[in-house]
């Protein structure tokens, strides 16, 4: 078991956010969550990242209680990839320093310049996009500099959050293929959280929907009612 999240609660102020949360993930599996916007998905993935606070239960990465953890050893084993790229990479430095950093911070510098240029070509970019400055791609090309960050210290588990929906249709399928082949050939278990079912259906293994601050099994009787969300 990559990730289990256990009876997950979170308030803001007297309002429930997130009502017993439980699920896991196995490796190399993708679970998709999808929800309506302002429905709690991206705060659930906040919490799972460690990035917010929340107020019940409990959350293990790889075995390990990481509910009360404190520093950022365990994002060794968990990269987190964002709605918008700017989020993830540096405007002030190139992509292959952005994607440099966590090698360095986890591993060090021997051939630090292969192996990003590796990871260049591996998400589908030409390996001079080393020197180039996020402003000076596409949105597409931007997120795919993103992708290579986050696989870069071989992470157990991707939490994806909208990682397509600022894209558009051609490029936001072609990310969605790049995600699913890295995490098969990899086997790196994904969180992917969206609110477009569409999109979950080409993705995801299994899917979860997140309504009223719990989670459900989409079953056919709600698959017409989630479908309309995306719309």
């Amino acid at each position: 078991m990559i990730l289990e999240v256990r009876h997950v609660k979170k308030f803001f102020g007297a309002k429930k956010i997130l009502d017993d949360i439980n699920f896991s993930i196995d490796s190399g599996e993708i679970l998709g969550i999808v929800g309506l916007s302002g429905g709690g998905k991206s705060t659930l993935a906040k919490i799972i990242a460690r990035l917010i606070p929340f107020d019940g239960g409990q959350i293990f990465l790889c075995g390990e209680d990481i509910s009360n953890a404190t520093g950022n050893n365990f994002y060794r084993n968990m990269q987190m990839i964002f709605q918008m790229p700017e989020d993830s990479l540096d405007p002030r430095m190139t992509l292959g320093a952005s994607i440099s950093e966590p090698i360095k911070n986890f591993f060090g510098d021997k051939n630090l310049r292969e192996q990003v240029e590796n990871l260049l070509i591996e998400v589908g970019l030409p390996k001079n996009y080393f020197e180039r400055y996020p402003r000076e791609v596409s949105g597409g090309e931007c997120q795919r500099a993103a992708i290579a960050r986050a696989i870069s210290i071989a992470p157990k588990l991707l939490i994806c959050d909208e990682a397509t929906s600022a894209l558009d249709v051609t490029i936001a399928a072609q990310i969605i293929t790049l995600i699913k082949k890295i995490c098969t050939e990899k086997n790196i278990a994904c969180l992917f959280i969206t609110h477009d079912l569409t999109i979950l259906k080409k993705i995801a293994d299994r899917v979860l929907v997140l309504e009223d601050g719990r989670l459900k099994t989409l079953d056919e009787s709600k698959f017409k009612e989630v479908l309309q969300w995306s719309i």
